[in-house]
């Protein structure tokens, strides 16, 4: 494989189908050398079987493979029993503790890393400004801005204290819209006033606090760009590192999401995605758009000097944060559960009841 295709390749973190590694993964991992791996519930039996597939997918190359996880809390976790079931971090918001905030993210820690993610796509940090959302809601801290940045913040610290590389999701702000993006292409007429106020600051606090990288929300905001989503909108993203300041990884929603797959060719997208300001495209399903990506960002490349600079530092920070991953333990040991306070806190507050993911199948 060429040069500029294994750098193309470095952005993109893939989802596989299973839970063992089969030809789709060896392609993926040994052949194409993707930046990382996602796994969702599809790909996990057990913390057991969870952690010999991550030990199975890093054994195929040398050289460093992030792995990554939704697991956020209520709705959205993607492990569950016999590890810790996290209430949504509604729960966490309306306590309003940043002590007891710091340690949910430090139980996070403790369980991903023993079952061997490095990369966890949490905290929420929208603003839940819409009663009516249908995929926000509890996932989000509050209504409140001021207390979404502050409880994301402290669970982002006790992720990351504790060794697991956070997320803060979504940039510019899903909190307010009234379409899934899994499933449609929402818009927000707001404006840079609004949106400084309101969905800005969490997000702020975030990169202040050195989260490692924050995800682009699949959400139009025409008062920025008319014409493109905020994953493939330069304008939007130059506000994230311009005016936020934000020096980390900036990783996109899953292409695969119907606000992106449903309207536009998704080479064209992850060529877009990349040359607006993301460094790390997610593609969560499908071998054929995963390698179709890989080729539209190569080929673009090629053919423009400004465009493979653009490539090259959005690798040069993902290639960042790989060399950063943790050392993890060669075989799975149960990491201790939650006692103390924590631990009572998460037995009265969790919900015994079933619930329904609204995100399985794309990233969040």
């Amino acid at each position: 494989m060429s040069i500029v295709r294994e750098l193309a390749a470095r952005t993109l973190i893939v989802g596989i189908p299973g839970t063992g590694v089969d030809a789709h993964a060896r392609r993926v991992v040994e052949e194409l050398s993707v930046a990382g791996v996602i796994l969702f519930r599809r790909n996990i039996a057990s913390p057991e079987q969870t952690h010999g597939l991550i030990a199975a997918l890093r054994a195929l190359r040398r050289e460093p493979l992030i792995l990554a996880v939704d697991q956020e809390g209520g709705r959205v976790q993607r492990l569950r029993a016999p590890l810790t079931e996290f209430p949504p971090m509604r729960a966490v918001g309306d306590e309003g503790s940043v002590r007891l905030a710091e340690e949910v993210g430090a139980q996070l820690a403790k369980e991903m890393l023993a079952v061997g993610f490095d990369l966890d796509f949490a905290p929420v940090v929208d603003v839940d400004t819409n009663p009516k959302n249908p995929v926000i809601g509890d996932r989000s801290f509050s209504r409140d801005s001021g207390v979404c940045g502050k409880l994301g913040v402290a669970v982002i610290t006790g992720m990351q204290r504790g060794g697991l590389f956070a997320c803060a999701k979504h940039f510019p702000g899903h909190g307010d819209t009234l379409e899934d993006s899994h499933k449609a292409l929402p818009s927000l007429p707001h404006d840079l006033d609004r949106l400084r106020r309101i969905e800005w600051p969490p997000f702020t606090a975030a990169g202040l606090a050195g989260v490692a990288s924050i995800m682009t929300a699949h959400v139009m905001f025409p008062a920025i760009d008319p014409e493109w989503p905020a994953t493939m909108s330069e304008p939007c993203l130059r506000f994230l590192r311009d005016e936020l300041g934000f020096a980390g990884v900036i990783i996109s929603d899953d292409l695969e999401m119907k606000a992106i797959a449903d309207r536009y060719d998704l080479g064209d997208a992850a060529v877009r995605s990349i040359a607006a300001g993301c460094d790390s495209l997610l593609v969560c399903h499908t071998l054929a758009r995963i390698e179709a990506c890989v080729e539209a960002i190569a080929k673009e490349a090629e053919k423009s000097p400004a465009f493979a600079a653009r490539l090259q530092e959005a690798v040069t920070r993902v290639d960042a944060l790989r060399t950063k991953l943790p050392a993890h333990p060669p075989t799975y040991a149960p990491p201790p559960p939650a006692s103390g306070k924590l631990g009572e806190w998460l037995a009265a507050r969790t919900r015994q009841a079933k619930l329904v993911d609204p995100t399985e199948g794309a990233s969040t």
